[in-house]
């Protein structure tokens, strides 16, 4: 059975995966790189090649999304999936059912960090950024292997993945708190998965340890710096990597967005930030 691991774009989503693919699928909790294909991205075209599904036709791509997760699902074990997707109906096609989606672990971060982030990783202005946070967008074919996905707003996709709080199978993780006490947000993150009784919790205290020192923010630029990290984007003027580990864990928007850019962007996600703590 899937667990998805959901987040709008530039929320930490792949530090969780690092976590997650370092604890889970290493002998010893010691991270690299290679370890981040064990947690695909759903869509992913390899799921949909399996079923003879074109992803450039992407009427047929969104009709056979549940299809495509028969393939790659196990019943009697969990399997990890990443996704930016909004969790609704795209072009009245379900994007998941009961039969395939165990949970939903969330990560959620403050949109105004989310504003710098993906300005530097898109290499937008900060207003272009502001405006597809607000707008509901569709992400285009990032790669060969991603194929195109239903973002929707912040606050759409926001909301759209709660649904699963009702059936106790949704767990919520702020970035910042992922960040500022990774030990005890991962262990959250683990009594969850255990919490959905697929399997038994082991604790490995040493095999934990090494997964969160080799996964700090610190070591994984380091990682980038000496090896190609293939989710990093080219910068469209030089051709060069642009950095993925970038902002991290300084989350400084003050110090990058104006205010015109933060007034807009707080009042239209008022409710949803006051909520979130983000707010007062």
């Amino acid at each position: 059975m899937i667990i998805w691991l959901a987040s709008y774009p530039k929320s930490g989503n792949t530090f969780v995966r690092s976590l997650l693919s370092s604890y889970v699928f290493s002998k010893d909790g010691n991270f690299n790189f290679e370890l981040l294909k064990n947690i695909k991205q759903f869509p992913d075209n390899s799921l949909f090649k399996q079923i003879g599904v074109d992803t450039n036709n992407e009427d047929e791509m969104f009709k056979n999304y549940i299809n495509s997760q028969k393939v790659f699902n196990n019943e009697k074990s969990i399997r990890f999936l990443k996704t930016h997707s909004c969790f609704v109906n795209t072009k009245n096609f379900r994007f998941t059912d009961r039969h395939n989606t165990l949970g939903v672990i969330y990560i959620v971060r403050d949109p105004r960090n989310i504003i710098t982030s993906h300005s530097h990783h898109f290499q937008q202005t900060p207003k272009q950024s502001l405006e597809a946070v607000l707008s509901h967008q569709y992400l285009g074919k990032t790669s060969e292997r991603h194929c195109t996905t239903y973002v929707g707003s912040w606050k759409l996709h926001y909301n759209s993945w709660k649904v699963y709080e009702k059936f106790n199978r949704y767990c919520l993780i702020k970035y910042e708190d992922l960040v500022n006490d990774t030990e005890k947000t991962f262990l959250k993150i683990l009594k969850f998965i255990a919490h959905l009784g697929r399997v038994k919790f082991i604790y490995d205290k040493e095999k934990f340890r090494n997964t969160l020192e080799t996964t700090n923010f610190k070591n994984m630029q380091k990682m980038e710096a000496s090896e190609t990290f293939v989710e990093a984007k080219e910068d469209k003027k030089t051709g060069e990597k642009i950095k993925f580990f970038n902002l991290g864990i300084k989350n400084d928007w003050e110090k990058f967005l104006d205010k015109e850019i933060k007034v807009s962007l707080e009042k239209e996600l008022e409710n949803e930030m006051k909520e979130l703590n983000y707010l007062k």
